[in-house]
């Protein structure tokens, strides 16, 4: 790997990085996550009797409006005028995942025309609509666990696609 970090400039500072001169393109990315928890507690989520409410539904709201708020927390990502944010949210009952682990597969989408890429967005999404899941749940579970977050595609810029294998 021969890349420089783009975010350094050259006295090893911290910065944006200025796209100005860089061409609008249409960028898409698809990130994933997962929150692992008690067969119980999917249960509760699938029957729709948790106490909170509809689990699902609240994840995905809140995924979106994570993705929306990226740049408010991650210092050096521009902010975006996002063209798509879906969020999905999939129950994982036993023998599904090779672990056995049962729980909510998170799968996000965001879109973007524009300077620079979306990758930042859709793994904001995943991670806030699985803490979603885990304050909407943890009066039931505390043991929930939120892993596997990760970039699964980006397409669009100079670079064009990359897909996780």
């Amino acid at each position: 790997m021969t890349e420089q970090l783009t975010h350094i400039d050259e006295k090893g500072a911290v910065r944006m990085v200025d796209v100005s001169a860089k061409p609008d393109t249409e960028r898409i990315a698809v990130a994933e996550g997962f929150i692992a928890m008690q067969p119980e507690t999917l249960a509760l989520i699938v029957e729709g009797k948790a106490a909170k409410g509809d689990v699902l539904a609240c994840a995905r709201v809140a995924g979106v409006m994570g993705a929306k708020q990226t740049s408010s927390l991650i210092p050096m990502c521009h902010p975006l005028n996002i063209t798509k944010a879906k969020v999905d949210c999939e129950p994982v009952e036993a023998g599904q995942r090779e672990d056995g682990r049962v729980g909510i597969h998170i799968t996000t989408t965001c879109g973007v025309t524009g300077k620079t890429g979306i990758e930042m967005e859709a793994l904001t999404a995943a991670s806030i609509a699985c803490l979603t899941v885990y304050d909407m749940c943890k009066a039931v579970d505390r043991g929930m666990e939120i892993m596997d977050i990760r970039l699964l595609k980006k397409d669009g810029g100079k670079t064009g696609l990359w897909e996780r294998a």
